[in-house]
């Protein structure tokens, strides 16, 4: 059992978990995830690590409650446990392979919708802790909405966005990365993570301003070790598979029309049945436990 020994409220749906784990905290790495289960009949749910402290042996996660099994997840309280938490998964970010010294002389935005901002921040931090400095772009529809920011603050130079102008700038992220570009801002790389609609915006416009962009995929998974294929996707004329080709990939090659209307027919039986019936049963190795 994986006790959970804080749950808090970050706004209204998203909960915020510290949970012991000391085996996936000692290993993991920032663009990494987890698959949980709340209980033995429960199903898988791939959450990215928002952050991590070895030495606690504890691993921080971020919930929306969206669905069924997210919802129950979201009730649970400290003291509470958790039967399986499955980790690291995926591979780490990018970030953690080049040089310091290179890195330093980038310029780097990260742009978060969402919970999309949770998987942003161990980025952010990590390289805060490493005297890299970053810009960070936080979306939201409203300020109710805005997570993390006092943490965003101490690791990057924060800028947050708000659809309907209630804090911070207005408009959206991909205007704010745009107004940031034109006052003088010019990124070298930048990194989104968030709904796939707002990443597909946002590689548009990072491929007509000529940066460099990653995007942290998140399709419907299963098993998360690229067995099942639910969260198979195309990048760059290839099939790919989030949960371990990713979850980051290059966002100018990445097909997010197909990724996105794989996402809505998993959403219903017939939809599933079509993805069985046009790519099989065994995808990427067939663990026979998904129903697409």
């Amino acid at each position: 059992m994986f006790n959970i020994l804080e749950a808090n409220e970050l706004t209204t749906n998203i909960i915020q978990m510290v949970v012991e784990a000391p085996r996936v905290a000692h290993s993991c790495l920032p663009g990494q995830f987890l698959i949980v289960r709340v209980d033995p009949d429960g199903e898988r749910i791939p959450l990215t690590i928002c952050d991590y402290d070895r030495e606690k042996g504890t691993v921080e996660i971020v919930v929306q409650a969206v669905g069924a099994e997210s919802y129950k997840l979201s009730t649970l309280k400290a003291g509470d446990s958790f039967t399986d938490v499955v980790g690291p998964l995926g591979k780490p970010s990018e970030l953690c392979d080049e040089p310091i010294e290179e890195l330093k002389k980038k310029k780097i935005v990260f742009i978060a919708g969402g919970v999309g901002t949770a998987p942003v921040y161990p980025q952010a931090k990590w390289l805060k802790e490493r005297g890299v400095d970053c810009d960070v772009i936080i979306g939201a529809r409203t300020k109710e909405l805005v997570i993390l920011e006092d943490r965003f603050k101490q690791v990057s130079n924060l800028y947050v966005t708000t659809d309907d102008g209630s804090y911070g700038r207005t408009g959206n992220v991909t205007k704010c990365l745009q107004d940031l570009w034109d006052e003088g801002n010019k990124y070298d790389l930048c990194i989104a993570i968030g709904p796939m609609i707002m990443m597909k915006f946002v590689c548009k416009l990072t491929k007509e301003l000529g940066i460099n962009t990653v995007v942290s995929m998140n399709p419907i998974m299963v098993d998360g070790t690229g067995m099942c294929g639910a969260c198979r996707l195309t990048v760059g004329g290839e099939v790919k598979f989030a949960c371990v080709d990713g979850p980051e990939f290059d966002g100018h090659l990445v097909d997010f029309d197909q990724a996105m209307n794989r996402m809505k027919l998993y959403k219903t039986e017939e939809g599933r049945l079509f993805l069985k019936a046009k790519e099989g049963n065994t995808h990427h190795g067939g663990c026979g436990n998904c129903n697409d």
